[in-house]
């Protein structure tokens, strides 16, 4: 059993002793805690949280005690129920709430579960805030209501089709130049809540072809249900058997794209964000765009040429917002198929990344796969090196970026080295003693070898 509590929510395993997985217990004090946290922050209103839920088979159980909990505090309860992540945080704001709730863990598997927390502008809430309800949560401080003054509950259906409807109205989306593509699309929603929204989507846009594989929002994931190429055979082999023009797989909360071509090749993770940017940028040249520390190189290029400024943040969706914030990028993301559009909202949006996309293929005119060659063409290697517990981490990176001073070397998370349009990313974990190493280059080969040369590095400086 694992329970796993960090700044930006708790997650664990279902079952077991409280405090081994995300046991109902668990689940009650750090909804108090959160809960109790939102109430200070409001000390004169009758406060009120948004929840959604991705299709995950634990889903109901733990949103019943979420809610159960925050009305006992004296929240008001809005639940919508089987929901995306990115439509709980346009919730926030559409309905005014002073936060917001998802529970779900993301592409882990359906015997996890999690909470992730937003705060009043629908954002995930900060370091300092997230430190501050693990510290309410150990403490168990928390006050619940007398019952004059529980919170109430109630259930909202329509929040999927307002957020589609918000998506529809972007100046980048173009619903008659994708009928007029007449699209066939193959979707993979891993049994999750992307089967009802993508599908829903879809349909506003004017796709009538729409294949569904996985689509039924039981919880009972159908392959590992992360959207990387390895899981996605089902959706490449529904594309060439329906002779669809694109295949779309997201995750179980629906903050993550990722696209198959009309051959049943991968478009690349990496690429969903750098294809949206691109036409995103068609209309704001000079504009200014954002990815983390690992993300591909792609973006930056496409950034430059069109007279904008790329920044990089560290890894993670809270830092590349910051980043965002700072730099006023019209988008940014992550290389996991991550796109951030601020004149929606600052989240990652799988729908937003559909309508964008469609929206570009089509005016493209050619393939999904001559599209994916028209932007540079880069490969990233994933690697990581496990070291004993002994051995200080922080001390082996300083040493290699010392050793790598003459080079152009960012500390912001980690070591990142560049080497012309190459670079290497050294982080270490945060849960166990293990370095992450990715490498980038124009081939595999060249960054499998860069790679392999900071990890002989490495045991280098370890010996020593």
């Amino acid at each position: 059993m694992t329970l796993i509590k960090s700044i930006s929510g708790i997650r664990g395993t279902i079952g077991g002793k409280p405090g081994d997985g995300l046991s109902p217990l668990d689940i009650v004090k750090f909804a108090s805690a959160y809960g109790s946290w939102i109430i200070a922050n409001h000390p004169d209103k009758k406060v009120s949280v948004v929840i959604g839920r991705d299709a995950r088979l634990s889903g109901q159980m733990v949103n019943n005690i979420v809610c159960g909990t925050l009305a006992g505090l004296g929240i008001n309860v809005i639940d919508l129920g089987l929901s995306t992540t990115p439509t709980v945080e346009v919730a926030v704001t559409e309905l005014q709430t002073d936060g917001g709730i998802i529970l779900t863990a993301s592409h882990n598997p359906k015997q996890w579960n999690a909470l992730k927390l937003l705060n009043n502008k629908g954002e995930f809430i900060s370091d300092s805030e997230g430190k501050y309800i693990l510290e309410l949560a150990d403490k168990e401080d928390f006050t619940y209501s007398d019952v004059n003054q529980l919170g109430t509950y109630t259930q909202r259906q329509d929040l999927l089709q307002i957020h589609i409807d918000k998506v529809l109205q972007l100046p980048y989306v173009d619903i008659e130049a994708i009928k007029q593509a007449n699209f066939s699309v193959a979707v993979d929603a891993v049994n999750s809540s992307g089967g009802i929204v993508i599908p829903m989507l879809l349909e506003a846009l004017g796709v009538k072809n729409i294949h569904q594989i996985h689509c039924e929002p039981t919880g009972h994931f159908a392959h590992n249900p992360e959207p990387l190429p390895e899981h996605l055979r089902d959706l490449s082999e529904a594309v060439i058997k329906s002779k669809s023009h694109v295949g779309i797989s997201v995750d179980p909360d629906v903050d993550r794209l990722a696209l198959v071509c009309e051959d049943g090749e991968m478009f690349g993770e990496e690429y969903t964000l750098v294809a949206v940017a691109d036409a995103v940028l068609q209309y704001h040249k000079g504009g200014n765009t954002v990815s983390n520390l690992s993300s591909t190189r792609a973006l930056r290029d496409v950034t430059e040429k069109m007279g904008g400024a790329y920044s990089a943040s560290a890894v993670g969706e809270v830092n590349v917002v910051n980043m965002m914030k700072a730099t006023n990028a019209i988008i940014g993301g992550e290389g996991n198929g991550g796109v951030i559009l601020p004149e929606l909202h600052y989240g990652r949006d799988a729908l937003v990344g559909v309508a964008i996309f469609l929206t570009h293929l089509a005016k493209y005119g050619k393939s999904c796969s001559m599209l994916r060659k028209s932007y540079p063409n880069y490969y990233i290697s994933k690697n990581k090196i496990e070291l004993t517990p002994e051995i200080d981490v922080d001390k082996v990176l300083v040493s290699v970026k010392d050793k790598y001073a003459k080079q152009p070397v960012n500390i912001v998370d980690g070591v990142k080295i560049e080497f012309d349009k190459e670079w290497v990313h050294l982080r270490k974990s945060n849960t166990e003693p293990i370095i992450r190493i990715y490498s980038e280059s124009e081939s595999v080969s060249t960054a499998d070898a860069l790679a392999k040369k900071i990890i002989e590095d490495i045991k280098e400086i370890i010996k020593h």
